[in-house]
């Protein structure tokens, strides 16, 4: 089956909780909504260690810039690595950086009005203290004939469970409606 249809079948990606989660079923956790104003940050803190992995799913939108980051337990050390490549239909470009305070852009941000990217996280195995953490991201938006589509990844180099994550914007704030999700997945 699906992972899609399964999720359906079990109702937890539509809100509803399940006495017992099914092998594989997202579960959310928690979900953050950026209100009139905006905001610098969205931040998930006491991340239960009951799942196999974790997925963020986030649209977001910051006039000012599209770069933002990631940072789990509050690490602002240089042990952060990341990369990316992405195109637009007509270029392709590559990146990534290395000793990094941060994993950047695994979300996105349109700085258009009213345009905002989709993003879909998947941080595995966060839990497991025998191991650095990984984190993989699809992102990008559609105009209707323009637009781009991103593969991220980044590596916190640290054996910790992660406990807490903070999407922070690289300047400005997320624009009000700016969404974050953050769902638990049970092993299969």
């Amino acid at each position: 089956m699906s992972p899609l249809l399964q999720t359906f079948a079990n109702g937890s990606a539509l809100g509803y909780r399940s006495r017992s989660a099914v092998a594989g079923s997202y579960e959310s956790i928690a979900t953050v909504t950026v209100g009139s104003g905006g905001a610098a940050s969205a931040e998930f803190t006491s991340i239960p260690s009951t799942y196999t992995h974790l997925q963020i799913r986030a649209i977001t939108n910051n006039p000012s810039t599209v770069t933002n980051y990631i940072t789990f337990n509050n690490d602002n050390g240089s042990n952060y690595s990341w990369h990316y490549i992405y195109g637009d239909g007509s270029s392709v470009v590559a990146g990534g950086g290395a000793t990094q305070t941060n994993m950047t852009s695994l979300i996105y941000s349109s700085t258009s009005s009213n345009i905002f990217f989709a993003s879909v996280v998947d941080i595995l195995d966060y839990a497991n203290t025998n191991k650095y953490k990984t984190a993989r991201s699809l992102t990008g938006w559609d105009t209707n004939g323009g637009g781009s589509i991103h593969l991220r990844s980044g590596l916190w180099q640290n054996t910790n469970a992660i406990t807490s994550i903070k999407v922070a914007a690289g300047s400005g704030n997320f624009a009000q409606y700016s969404h974050f999700a953050l769902y638990g997945i049970k092993s299969a």
